[in-house]
């Protein structure tokens, strides 16, 4: 099924041009927390995609039926729900990791992407163009989580996904790995990097300066 002009930029937008992370420096905190691995990493991206899509659709499908005075409320009961079904499955399935990201994962509730999304797109527009929305912001914050996450795993452990990447000849060599991409300063800046990056690509999202 071809996608409208609208359901296309609703999807890849985020993923570049208006990134939640890059352009609109929105769930910083997570990314700083969750990254030192890329397994975390990972699983951060999913739920948070999860929750973001189908928080969108439920709200789209309310929309009309919400009183505007105690929409917020109904916006987090929602999200609170997705969230805390997510928590369950991680807890089921993937227990060790669902104690790396510890307290992260209900935080998913206040998070200012997902709530951005239901407020600014879901409560205008219908379940299948917000299903989308969701869908693109949630892969927009979790390929910046993800590439952060490989970074320093890669660089701080030597690992990927808990596995030893780099060869034991390194090592004999005189490598180290470096210490210093465990702590959530260093992912401070690498989201930097990549925003120094993006903009650079990106003339047109750069502040005009007088």
């Amino acid at each position: 099924m071809a996608l409208s002009a609208k359901a296309k930029q609703a999807l890849l937008g985020p993923l570049n041009k208006n990134n939640p992370i890059l352009v609109q420096v929105l769930g910083i905190c997570s990314a700083l927390a969750v990254t030192s691995k890329l397994e975390p990493s990972l699983v951060m991206a999913i739920a948070v995609t999860i929750v973001t899509a189908f928080g969108n659709v439920i709200i789209s499908l309310l929309r009309k039926t919400i009183p505007n005075r105690i929409r917020i409320i109904v916006q987090l009961v929602v999200v609170a729900a997705l969230v805390t079904i997510v928590s369950e499955v991680l807890k089921a399935f993937a227990y060790d990791v669902n104690k790396q990201l510890s307290v992260f994962v209900g935080l998913i509730v206040t998070n200012c992407i997902l709530m951005g999304r239901l407020e600014a797109f879901a409560l205008g527009n219908g379940p299948w163009p917000s299903f989308l929305d969701g869908i693109g912001n949630g892969l927009g914050y979790g390929w910046i989580l993800v590439t952060v996450g490989f970074f320093r795993e890669l660089l701080g452990s030597g690992t990927l996904l808990g596995h030893k990447v780099i060869p034991q000849a390194l090592y004999n060599a005189g490598y180290e790995n470096n210490g210093l991409m465990m702590l959530a300063p260093m992912a401070l800046i690498l989201v930097a990097v990549i925003i120094w990056v993006h903009r650079s690509r990106n003339k047109d999202l750069q502040e005009e300066t007088n």
